[in-house]
C-alpha cells in the first residue's frame, strides 16, 4: 500500500490512486508543463484511516437515513460526518509518512517549512463524464508539519460536505465507492491568477477563455469577484474580445501571519486590466499545449508570480452542450441588467433572493434563484430553480460549471441584481447572452421539451473552412439554420424594408424613424436569435432604384437606364445617410440586448474613402467599428479587388465576394440581359484572378474572407477557393450540404497532398 506519491510518479490514468486533481498534476508535470512541485496523499491512505479509526460504519449509518432534498437535514448530516472525521486521531504511521513527504518537498525546494496549498482530490473527480468542481475543500498558505496534518484531515472530511453528498446522490455515485486523495503542493504567492478554458465552456467553439483577478485564484473560482474576461481565437492567438471588470477584493498571503487573507484591492488596481498582451499570449500557448496533450477540452487554473506562469490544475470540460434556440420575441422587451452568460438557455420564473444557505428552502420548482454569489452549497436549490442570477462571479467559477452541468441557465456578474429585483417579481433570463428582462417572455410549461437537441444543431460534417448560409427573408431563418450552417454569410436587408410597402425615406420625412428602426430590429432579431452565437453578417441596404419606385413614397425615385450600375449600395447610403443611420441604430439596439454575433457588411464599395465615411456615420450613433462590432465590405467591383490593400489599411475585419456583381462588372455583361447571358461565367479566369489576389492579401493581414454570391454554390469554384485559403463559403440554403461535402473533400485532398510531399518530397 503506497501512502504517498510525488507528481513525477503519476499519470492521468492514476485516478484511483491520486484522484482526478492529483493524477492530472502528475500528467502535466510529466508533459513538461510548468507545475509547482508537490506530492499526493493517496486514496489508500484515506481508506486506511477509515478502517483503523472505525468511523466508516457510523458515517454510512447517517447517510442511509438521509433525504438530500431536505436542505436542513442535508446540512446537519454533513456537519455531523465532518465532525466525526476531524475528531478521529490519524494513525501514527500515517502521520509520520506525511511529515516525511512534506520535509522531502521542503528539501527539494531548498527552504524550511515551505508554504503549501492542500487540495482535495476525489477519485470520481474531474472525469470526462462528470465534474465534482468545488465540492471538496482547498486550503492555501499552509505551513509546518502540524498544520499540514490538520488540513489533510480536513480535506478528507470535505468529501462529506453537503454539496458533495447531494451531487453523488443525484448522479448515482455510491458514497462507499468514492475515495479521496489529497494534493500537497508548493504554494505560488500569486500576483495575479485565474482560470482558463481551452474551448468555449458552453458551446465548444475553438476559443480560449481566460479569467483573471489580482492575488490568488480563490477570488475567481469562488465567485467573490467578477474577473477580467479575455476571449482569444485559439489558432491565431488574436484577442477577439476582452472585458475589464471592477475588482473590489483580493486574496493574498499575510506577510506577518503567513495565512491567506481577504483584502480590498488598491484603488489604482480596481479597474486596471490584470493581464498584459504577453501574459495572455503565454497563457494561450499553454492552453493550446495542454488541450493538444489531452486531446480533449480542458478547464485549468493558473497563477503568475513575478514573470513566471504556473499551471495549478487541469480537468476535462464536462459541460459542453448544444445551445437551445428560443423563439424570437415580437413584443417589447425591457432589459433590467446585463451580466455574463454562465450557462446557456432561457428561463423565466419568480424571483427568490437568497442571502444565506438557511434560506434555500424558499426556492421552489420553477423559481429564479438570485444571490450575491452562487456557491456550490446552493446546488440543491439550483436543481429546483429554472434559472440562476448573481451579483458577482465569472463564467468559469465552480458554481457556474455546476449550473452548466445541471443544464440550468445562469447569468453571473450583474453587479447589484440582488438590490434591483424585488422578491416574488417575474423575470426572464438568457444564460447565453447574460441578459435579464422584466416579466415572463417564454412559455415555461415547455421547459422539458427544450432538452432535445434541435435539428439545426445536428452535428454536420466537420470542416476547417466554415460553410455558412445566405438568408434573404427572416422568416426563412429556421430552415436555413436546420442545415447546420456555421452562420449567416449574407443577411439581405432589402426584403425587410421593401415588404413594408413604405419607402424608407418616407419614414424619415414624416419623423417616423423609430418605426423604421423597430421594423429592422424585429426582422434582424429573428435571424441573429435563431443563429446565436454563430455569426450573422448583415449587409446594409442595396436595392436598385427600380425596386423602390413602386413603394409608398417612391414616386421621386430617379429613372435610371441601368439601375444595376446606378444609385445603389453604399453610394446611395452615403448620399442619404439618414437611412444608414437608422440601420446602425437598429443594430446598436440588438448589440445592447446581447446579440454580439452581428457583423456589418457594406455593399458595392469602390474606394476606401467610402468605408471611412461609413465608419464615421456608425460612430455618430454610438457604434465602434472593429471594437464592439465586426465591420466588413462586399468585394463586388474590380476596383475594390484591385485596391484591397488600401481597404485593409483603412481597417477591416472581413470581406465577402459578391460574385454575381463582380462577374458582370468584370466582364461588362448585364446578368439580366438574355442577349448576352451565355457569356456570363463566375469561373472566368479574370474573375478568379481578382478573387485570388484579394484572398492572398487578406490572409497576409489576418482579414477573414468569404463568398456569398452564386459562385459559392458551384463545386468547381468552391474547390478553387478552398485551395486558395478562403475562410468561409456562404451558400443558398438548398446547397449547404453539397457545399460542405465539397469543402470536406478538398480539405482531405490538400492534407493528402501535403503528406505525400513530406513523405516523397514532390
Amino acid at each position: 500500500m503506497e501512502l504517498i506519491k510525488f507528481f513525477e510518479e503519476l499519470r492521468k490514468e492514476d485516478v484511483d490512486v491520486a484522484g482526478g486533481k492529483g493524477a492530472n498534476l502528475g500528467e502535466l508535470t510529466q508533459a513538461g508543463i510548468p507545475v509547482p512541485p508537490g506530492f499526493v496523499v493517496t486514496s489508500a491512505t484515506y481508506q486506511k484511516f477509515l478502517e483503523e479509526t472505525g468511523v466508516f460504519d457510523e458515517i454510512m449509518g447517517i447517510l442511509n437515513d438521509l433525504d438530500v432534498n431536505q436542505n436542513k437535514e442535508l446540512q446537519e448530516a454533513a456537519r455531523k460526518i465532518k465532525k466525526i472525521i476531524i475528531g478521529a486521531r490519524m494513525p501514527d504511521d500515517t502521520r509520520r509518512t506525511i511529515i516525511e513527504a512534506y520535509n522531502a518537498l521542503c528539501h527539494r525546494i531548498g527552504k524550511d517549512d515551505v508554504f503549501v496549498a492542500i487540495r482535495s482530490s476525489a477519485t470520481a473527480e474531474d472525469l470526462p463524464e462528470a465534474s465534482f468542481a468545488g465540492q471538496q475543500d482547498t486550503f492555501l498558505n499552509v505551513q509546518g508539519n502540524d498544520d499540514v496534518l490538520k488540513y489533510v484531515q480536513k480535506c478528507w472530511a470535505s468529501l462529506f460536505g453537503a454539496r458533495a453528498i447531494f451531487y453523488r446522490e443525484e448522479n448515482n455515485f455510491d458514497h462507499d465507492k468514492v475515495y479521496i486523495a489529497v494534493v500537497v503542493q508548493e504554494m505560488v504567492n500569486a500576483d495575479k491568477a485565474g482560470v482558463m478554458f481551452t474551448v468555449h465552456p458552453s458551446t465548444g467553439e475553438e476559443k480560449i477563455l481566460i479569467e483573471a483577478a489580482w492575488g490568488l485564484g480563490e477570488a475567481v473560482v469562488s465567485g467573490t469577484v467578477t474577473p477580467d474576461t479575455y476571449w482569444v481565437e485559439k489558432e491565431t492567438g488574436k484577442i477577439e474580445e476582452h472585458q475589464v471588470s471592477e475588482k473590489n477584493v483580493m486574496f493574498v498571503r499575510d506577510p506577518d501571519q503567513g495565512k491567506t487573507v481577504k483584502l480590498p484591492v488598491p484603488d489604482d488596481l480596481k479597474n486596471k486590466q490584470v493581464l498584459n498582451d504577453d501574459e495572455i499570449s503565454r497563457l494561450t500557448e499553454l492552453g493550446r499545449n495542454i488541450h493538444n496533450h489531452y486531446q480533449f477540452p480542458q478547464d485549468t487554473e493558473w497563477a503568475i508570480e513575478g514573470d513566471r506562469i504556473f499551471m495549478l490544475q487541469s480537468r476535462p470540460v464536462t459541460t459542453l452542450q448544444e445551445v437551445t434556440v428560443e423563439e424570437g420575441q415580437e413584443i417589447e422587451r425591457t432589459i433590467i441588467t446585463k451580466g455574463l452568460g454562465a450557462s446557456p438557455g432561457m428561463a423565466a420564473g419568480t424571483v427568490k433572493i437568497i442571502s444565506s444557505t438557511d434560506e434555500l428552502d424558499k426556492v421552489q420548482e420553477g423559481d429564479i434563484l438570485v444571490t450575491v454569489m452562487t456557491t456550490p452549497d446552493m446546488v440543491p436549490a439550483m436543481k429546483r430553480a429554472n434559472g440562476i442570477i448573481t451579483d458577482e462571479g465569472g463564467v468559469t467559477c465552480h458554481a457556474a460549471i455546476v449550473s452548466r452541468e445541471l443544464g440550468i441557465p445562469c447569468v453571473v456578474g450583474t453587479g447589484d441584481i440582488t438590490k434591483i429585483l424585488t422578491e416574488n417579481s417575474m423575470v426572464t433570463l438568457d444564460g447565453s447572452k447574460g441578459l435579464v428582462w422584466e416579466g415572463k417572455l417564454i412559455d415555461t410549461s415547455k421547459k422539458e421539451e427544450t432538452t432535445e437537441q434541435p435539428a439545426m444543431f445536428a452535428s454536420p460534417l466537420l470542416t476547417v473552412t466554415e460553410v455558412k448560409v445566405n438568408v434573404s427573408m427572416p422568416e426563412a431563418a429556421k430552415k436555413a439554420a436546420a442545415t447546420g450552417a456555421d452562420g449567416v454569410g449574407l443577411l439581405r436587408t432589402e426584403h425587410m424594408m421593401l415588404t413594408t410597402g413604405v419607402h424608407p425615406k418616407k419614414y424619415l420625412r414624416e419623423g417616423r424613424e423609430d418605426e423604421l428602426i423597430r421594423v429592422l430590429v424585429e426582422n434582424i432579431l429573428k435571424v441573429v436569435d435563431t443563429f446565436y452565437p454563430k455569426p450573422v453578417w448583415y449587409r446594409t441596404l442595396d436595392a436598385p432604384t427600380d425596386e423602390f419606385q413602386s413603394l409608398d413614397g417612391g414616386e421621386d425615385e430617379p429613372h435610371e437606364h441601368n439601375p444595376m450600375l446606378g444609385w445603389r449600395g453604399i453610394r446611395r447610403e452615403l448620399d442619404e445617410p439618414e437611412i444608414l443611420k437608422a440601420e446602425f441604430k437598429a443594430i446598436k439596439k440588438l448589440l445592447e440586448q446581447g446579440y454580439t454575433n452581428i457583423g456589418i457588411m457594406l455593399p458595392l464599395l469602390q474606394h476606401p474613402d467610402e468605408l471611412k465615411e461609413a465608419k464615421n456615420i456608425a460612430r455618430e450613433v454610438g457604434l465602434k467599428p472593429q471594437e464592439d462590432i465586426e465591420f466588413g465590405i462586399m468585394v463586388e467591383t474590380p476596383a475594390a479587388a484591385m485596391v484591397i490593400e488600401d481597404f485593409i489599411a483603412e481597417g477591416l475585419d472581413f470581406v465577402s465576394f459578391g460574385t454575381n456583381d463582380l462577374t458582370q462588372y468584370t466582364l461588362a455583361i448585364d446578368r439580366n440581359n438574355q442577349q448576352v447571358a451565355g457569356l456570363y461565367s463566375e469561373g472566368h479566369p479574370a474573375v478568379l484572378k481578382l478573387i485570388e489576389r484579394v484572398i492572398i492579401e487578406c490572409n497576409k493581414a489576418g482579414v477573414k474572407t468569404s463568398i456569398c454570391g452564386q459562385a459559392g454554390s458551384i463545386p468547381s469554384i468552391v474547390e478553387k477557393l478552398v485551395e486558395l485559403g478562403i475562410t468561409s463559403v456562404s451558400a443558398n440554403t438548398d446547397a449547404v450540404a453539397d457545399v460542405r461535402q465539397t469543402v470536406a473533400r478538398v480539405e482531405k485532398k490538400l492534407l493528402l497532398k501535403a503528406a505525400r510531399k513530406l513523405m516523397y518530397g514532390n
